[in-house]
């Protein structure tokens, strides 16, 4: 009998250091779970997918590019990384305007555009010169600019953002499709203003019909338009199609050929663009590109329609910047000035 309560003794003994290491290893094991807890949690940030943007930085206009970057990376919380581009001459003025802004805090590379890949591909037009300058055609050679991503995103300078950047990158894109574009009958509200002023929606305001060459592209000219001005790019897909290439075939047919000029559209680089990816893009949510703000000075949206809008673009001669312009608050708002002082706003009272 008492070997046995020994024997019991021994067993209770036994189960209470059990029960006790448990309760330790768990109790000591909490902080090394709550850290692997915080590294998981970490985990998705640190490898968060980067989203390009694209933004040429030209001189005269470079405020514009500033106040584009301002707004976006105001509106987002996405892992944004700029890709400003510029030319020789011009980026080192960028490059201060941004370090020595609130700006500072973006993730941003500079790109150098050597305009010599443009030799023998632009036909000379002085009716819209501006229309003329190397850096308007950056968006043809997205590929030989970002290397690294498969998805781009390209705005041109005189757009604001108000919404969330990361909404446009989620743009699907179909199968086969190297872009996405807004078409230019896409939004009734903008209808109005289209026609109010004059402007052209088809291939028929672009191309010159009258040509053999676009008339064997067996295009229709009511075939509604698009504005390359906001671009979602795969990359992949472009450098497969050999995008770029088609594009340049396009200017060098025009230098021989006249098929288009800035007399039409009002647009040397949407041309091409619009021979190139006929019938082979897919399409942007409308409300990421409200345009026609700089095409008339006398001519406005409602301010309801444009506080919906999460993209507007001053696409036309009168620039948010200098006067007269429309709605010019909207586009002041994200302005960061130059710290250099070279670049100033033109307004009725300066």
């Amino acid at each position: 009998m008492a070997l046995l309560k020994k024997i019991n003794q021994i067993l209770l003994l036994l189960l209470v250091l059990t029960v006790c290491a448990i309760l330790y290893n768990r109790v000591h094991q909490v902080p090394s779970a709550l850290k692997n807890e915080t590294v998981d949690l970490e985990s998705p940030e640190q490898m968060e997918e980067e989203i390009p943007v694209v933004i040429c930085a030209a001189a005269g206009r470079m405020g514009a590019a500033i106040a584009a970057i301002s707004s976006i990376y105001s509106n987002t919380e996405a892992n944004v990384l700029f890709y400003v581009v510029g030319l020789k001459t011009t980026i080192p003025h960028i490059r201060k305007w941004i370090e020595n802004s609130k700006l500072k805090e973006i993730k941003f590379k500079v790109v150098e555009f050597n305009p010599m890949v443009l030799k023998g591909k632009i036909r000379q037009d002085a009716s819209r010169p501006e229309l003329l300058q190397p850096l308007n055609f950056v968006r043809f050679y997205l590929p030989l600019l970002i290397q690294k991503h498969e998805k781009v995103i390209y705005l041109d300078d005189d757009i604001i953002v108000q919404g969330d950047i990361q909404e446009l990158y989620d743009t699907k894109l179909a199968p086969g499709h190297a872009a996405a574009f807004s078409d230019d009958c896409d939004l009734p509200s903008t209808h109005e203003m289209v026609r109010s002023v004059g402007m052209q929606n088809t291939y028929m305001g672009f191309l010159d019909y009258r040509k053999q060459a676009i008339r064997d592209l067996g295009i229709s000219p009511s075939t509604c338009s698009f504005n390359p001005g906001v671009i979602v790019a795969n990359m992949t897909e472009w450098k497969h199609q050999r995008i770029t290439k088609q594009l340049e075939k396009w200017m060098q047919r025009n230098v021989e050929e006249n098929l288009y000029s800035s007399t039409l559209g009002g647009g040397v680089a949407t041309s091409p663009m619009l021979i190139v990816f006929h019938g082979k893009y897919s399409t942007i949510n409308p409300m990421w590109h409200i345009r026609h703000l700089g095409w008339s000075p006398d001519t406005h949206y409602s301010e309801h329609f444009l506080q919906e809008a999460k993209l507007l673009h001053w696409n036309g001669r009168y620039k948010p910047w200098d006067y007269p312009s429309v709605h010019t608050d909207l586009w002041e708002h994200w302005f960061i000035p130059d710290p250099s002082g070279k670049f100033k706003l033109t307004r009725p009272d300066s």
